[in-house]
């Protein structure tokens, strides 16, 4: 095998994990794959200049750290609309809409392979993405190859370019502050809860029929839609009631596609339809959190260029 070969064939083994660091660190799927595109340019760029004196994942690691925390530095920090502000007063068609580089977005899950189970699969829910997002950027990146990669602080040091005590101190104030906003999360004890199948199905089947008593009758009490990159979010039975009401009319007769998002949890591609009478076209992915087995929170994605990042067609037959 030749010089290239061999490190395309490094790069493309790496290039899973890689994804999901760059994901956890950037809160976007689109960013993590610019991040690790980048990183390739450069690897491939400076394959000459490589020294063996640290390995090759070190050193691929250094490479996209460097750039993730250069896009950190420049970008506000992402979040999701029940995080940003209190749930709506007034039910209203959606109108304010932030910017995509404003919110938390789902992504696909990155490798089907085996060996990839170890990158724990609760590091990659919504809710733990959100949170991670909270750490000023160079504790972010200790924590997550730390305490999700299970790296040495001799390895981290060696990729962050910093001594291993900054590490061990960077780490520990990490880890107080994801403790402490782990406590004032309600989504994030519900975090290990394996998701109700059933559940799951009677949400898809009233959707289907657009059945609007049937639908809120599966939420709880405190339960809440959000619709990303829409501000407004909706909480309690009596205005998710009203906004299914007002929204009548452009979702129904939806269907779903089922996926899986974020570390293999169920998530349902939405499409509605388009105007025209023989196909429907893509509108949001939603992602169903469940509390003591009811809908606790939908949040439905509205971003059609995560279809295309799911693999999902551009369009279906009614």
């Amino acid at each position: 095998m030749n010089e290239t070969a061999l490190e395309l064939q490094l790069f493309e083994n790496l290039k899973p994990e890689l994804t999901s660091f760059c994901y956890r660190m950037l809160g976007s799927i689109d960013d993590a794959d610019d991040a690790v595109q980048e990183t390739f340019i450069r690897v491939w760029q400076s394959w000459h200049s490589f020294r063996q004196d640290s390995s090759f994942k070190t050193w691929v690691y250094r490479i996209a750290s460097n750039l993730c925390l250069d896009k950190l530095r420049q970008a506000k920090r992402r979040t999701r609309p029940v995080d940003l502000s209190d749930p709506a007063v007034l039910i209203v068609e959606l109108r304010e809409k932030f910017p995509d580089s404003a919110w938390i977005w789902p992504a696909p899950d990155f490798s089907g392979s085996p060996e990839d189970i170890f990158i724990r699969k609760d590091t990659l829910e919504l809710c733990f993405i959100t949170l991670l997002q909270i750490l000023p950027p160079r504790q972010r990146a200790v924590l997550i190859l730390k305490d999700v990669f299970e790296w040495s602080s001799k390895q981290i040091a060696e990729t962050l370019g910093i001594s291993p005590a900054a590490v061990n101190s960077a780490l520990q104030r990490a880890r107080e502050t994801m403790d402490r906003a782990k406590l004032h999360s309600n989504e994030f004890s519900m975090m290990d809860v394996e998701p109700d199948r059933e559940l799951l199905s009677r949400y898809v089947e009233a959707f289907k029929q657009f059945d609007i008593n049937a639908l809120v009758a599966l939420f709880h009490e405190e339960g809440r839609l959000s619709m990303p990159p829409f501000a407004m979010w909706v909480r309690g039975k009596d205005d998710l009631f009203k906004f299914f009401s007002l929204t009548r009319w452009h979702c129904e007769g939806s269907r779903f596609l089922p996926i899986t998002a974020n570390g293999g949890y169920p998530a349902f591609a939405q499409y509605v339809p388009s105007g025209e009478d023989s196909y429907l076209v893509p509108w949001g992915i939603h992602i169903i959190e469940i509390k003591d087995k009811q809908i606790y929170h939908v949040q439905n994605f509205i971003n059609t260029k995560l279809f295309y990042r799911f693999g999902l067609p551009a369009q279906i037959h009614r």
